[in-house]
């Protein structure tokens, strides 16, 4: 029969709890992603100044190794601000809880976090345990980055899309004289950059070192994966969504004053049929795709029915009622549980199924408890005791709802 309440494990209770103050401060609208996007930020100015700050004294020897085109040496500090850079920019995709910006920010404080270990022969420091922390709260919160957001992806993209044209230019322009002819204008190492990541390739300058050639290997893997990523997260998502509306219509409006089952046995499927017929709307919710074709296509919703999102989906705040009706009396209390922590005036119902459970899902306080299977064994024994079976024990032992 399941988990009963008083079998709870200790990360159960305190899942339950935090599912509640969750629910009482908004949670699901502002965390974990916000909190993270500024420890995100806060991490990426940290690196940034202190990158700018051991780069200024190099600076001057950097535009002389640019100017003269002499060998480019990478200045320390130079990787760090990079790194700030590019990780402070990540943390408005978190701010939209981008699953793309949460791989990138994760890489970069991986690296970073492995480089300051690295170069500082395993000392932690006060930024090493701030690193460390926040890469840890990447993992632990991964599910809460799961949106492919359009304008998270068109940001990061063209993000990319500048970052790889910096880098392609500058370093056309710094290893110009391996080059043949050679590049000694800004304007041939953009020509340059340009025909090389647009595959054109016209033959007119080619590399002639070993160190130009791998920078253009470099240059046509990273156009390649760049561009293939923002067409993946901009241009297919537009083309789906125009698709999608032209094969299914216009998305439907959020449905209210109907009513959400959950559960897939008879007493579910009976339960749908007959309101249904009574021309109500009706939502139904399983974890896992049916396994026969009782319930139409509009009224399904596959996901966690114990999870608040997924009845926030199934528009349980303007519902008349969430009917949970498992086969599992503690799944269908935790259901209850949840549509409480949506809040709001819905009504619930649970189904139990074993009597020993009946006190037990009544201190999670349903609006009404239907015990059918609890009905058929009191009505066999009144009837073989010989009692007068009628309509009002029926409905006493049928429906049970809460007392004030």
């Amino acid at each position: 029969m399941g988990k009963f309440f008083h079998e709870l494990t200790p990360r159960q209770r305190f899942i339950n709890g935090w599912q509640r103050i969750s629910a009482r401060l908004r949670g699901d609208i502002w965390f974990p992603h916000l909190p993270m996007a500024l420890l995100i930020a806060s991490l990426g100015l940290a690196n940034l100044v202190a990158g700018l700050k051991i780069l200024s004294p190099h600076l001057p020897a950097v535009i002389k190794m640019i100017t003269n085109h002499q060998t480019f040496k990478w200045p320390p500090g130079l990787l760090t601000a990079l790194a700030g850079m590019l990780v402070l920019i990540m943390s408005v995709g978190l701010g939209l809880r981008s699953r793309l910006a949460w791989a990138i920010s994760l890489l970069l404080i991986a690296g970073t976090l492995a480089l300051s270990l690295h170069q500082h022969w395993l000392h932690w420091s006060s930024m090493v345990y701030f690193n460390a922390i926040i890469l840890f709260c990447l993992i632990i919160f991964f599910r809460s980055f799961s949106k492919s957001s359009l304008a998270a992806g068109t940001l990061l993209s063209g993000v990319s899309l500048v970052l790889l044209f910096g880098y392609a230019i500058i370093g056309t322009y710094v290893l110009g004289s391996d080059f043949s002819p050679p590049i000694t204008t800004w304007t041939n190492a953009l020509y340059f950059v340009v025909v090389t990541l647009s595959t054109v390739g016209y033959g007119d300058i080619t590399p002639k070192t070993d160190d130009a050639k791998l920078f253009v290997v470099s240059l046509i893997i990273l156009g390649i994966t760049v561009f293939a990523t923002s067409v993946s997260t901009v241009i297919v998502p537009l083309v789906g969504n125009r698709m999608e509306k032209l094969l299914a219509g216009e998305k439907k409006r959020m449905r209210k004053d109907h009513y959400i089952i959950v559960g897939e046995n008879p007493l579910a499927q009976n339960t749908y049929r007959q309101l249904r017929d009574r021309k109500f709307d009706v939502s139904v919710i399983l974890p896992n795709p049916p396994t026969s074709k009782w319930v139409e296509d509009a009224d399904l919703i596959i996901g966690d029915p114990t999870d608040t999102e997924v009845l926030r989906k199934a528009g349980a705040e303007f519902s008349r009622a969430i009917l949970a009706l498992r086969n599992d009396d503690s799944e269908n209390a935790f259901i209850v549980m949840a549509a409480k922590d949506i809040g709001g005036q819905v009504k619930t119902v649970a189904a139990v199924k074993n009597a020993n459970n009946l006190q037990r899902v009544k201190r999670v306080s349903p609006d009404l408890i239907v015990a059918p299977d609890i009905l058929g064994g009191e009505l066999l024994a009144m009837a073989l005791s010989g009692e007068t079976v009628d309509a009002n024990s029926i409905l006493k032992s049928l429906f049970i709802t809460k007392t004030p």
